[in-house]
């Protein structure tokens, strides 16, 4: 059908990790670009450890040390409608890649208390919003990018994952 959305979307860097969380990003970025009704993307996730995305933030946002995500927007257009929840415009093409640190991840589950691959899932929603518009920088924003995340994560059977209370 001419109207089903088309989504190329790859992981690198998964060889160790198996193909359920392959499928399992591959699923939460097709969740995030559906629920905001975007007919066609091409994201790349890349999975890399600490050293890796330390390099990357510090080179392209010169921050210090790693992070969790990077996010980096490949189109020549980036222009995004005004209000990307609700839009009805279905003619833009979202293109970007996602970098996300393994370690982070895995540190990061383990206080939360929760699945690392639910942990990596949380990213790739996180950056595939950042693709469709969406900021962190101010507290508002951020409250409405989490519960974005949250609301994606559920829909897909992994609950509530930012706002996950530890059970430790």
């Amino acid at each position: 059908m001419d109207d089903e959305p088309s989504y190329d979307i790859t992981v690198t860097g998964a060889d160790n990790l198996g193909p359920k969380l392959v499928s399992r990003l591959k699923n939460a970025v097709q969740a995030t670009l559906h629920h905001h009704r975007a007919t066609r993307a091409r994201i790349a996730i890349a999975l890399v450890d600490d050293p890796t995305i330390a390099t990357l933030n510090e080179q392209h946002l010169q921050h210090a040390g790693p992070t969790d995500v990077l996010t980096f927007d490949m189109r020549d257009d980036r222009q995004f409608p005004k209000n990307v929840v609700s839009t009805n415009d279905d003619t833009w093409t979202i293109d970007g890649e996602v970098v996300i640190s393994t370690d982070t991840a895995a540190r990061e589950s383990a206080i939360r208390n929760h699945d690392t691959d639910a942990e990596l899932a949380l990213y790739a929603v996180h950056g595939t919003l950042h693709l469709l518009g969406y900021t962190d920088a101010e507290p508002e924003a951020s409250d409405a990018m989490h519960l974005a995340e949250d609301e994606i994560l559920t829909s897909i059977g992994l609950g509530s994952v930012y706002h996950r209370q530890s059970r430790g």
